[in-house]
């Protein structure tokens, strides 16, 4: 018999970009843009990848080694404010394995002539196949991917 778990955690992470908060929404809401950044640095080619960027909407990102499982980011957007903020809640697959549920929430702010960025997330981490500190480092890669577009764009 498997044995079962599930780990709660909450992690917040901010990032401070050199563009106005218009921008960052963009490079977080439109497919195309998200796509530059919204990848797995070591395979930065998705086997998959859809968005439907409006509330109810879904959004679903898959990839992994040819060789290998494919990590799939399945995701609804429960609330948005063009500029302001995002609210989606995701799942993470590992093959057919879910590994983690999560609710995140993607705030932006003004700061001077750019964007504090604030993510805060709540997550179940399940049976032991991931954990919150792997979740939060691979966020943060994340969001630097998301500052190195930006200013590759500025």
């Amino acid at each position: 018999m498997t044995e079962r778990s599930v780990v709660h955690s909450t992690f917040v992470i901010k990032r401070s970009y050199a563009a106005a908060p218009a921008k960052v929404y963009f490079a977080l809401s439109d497919p195309a843009a998200k796509k530059r950044w919204f990848a797995d640095p070591d395979n930065p080619m998705p086997s998959r990848h859809e968005m439907d960027f409006r509330v109810g909407g879904k959004e679903v990102n898959a990839g992994g080694p040819k060789d290998g499982s494919i990590y799939t980011f399945n995701a609804t957007y429960q609330d948005i404010v063009p500029n302001e903020r995002i609210v989606y809640s995701y799942e993470m697959l590992f093959g057919d394995t879910r590994i983690s549920v999560s609710l995140a929430t993607i705030e932006l702010r003004p700061e001077g002539n750019g964007t504090r960025l604030v993510l805060t997330e709540q997550g179940a981490f399940l049976d032991g196949h991931d954990d919150p500190a792997t979740r939060e480092h691979g966020t943060g890669a994340l969001l630097d991917a998301l500052g190195a577009s930006l200013a590759a764009v500025a």
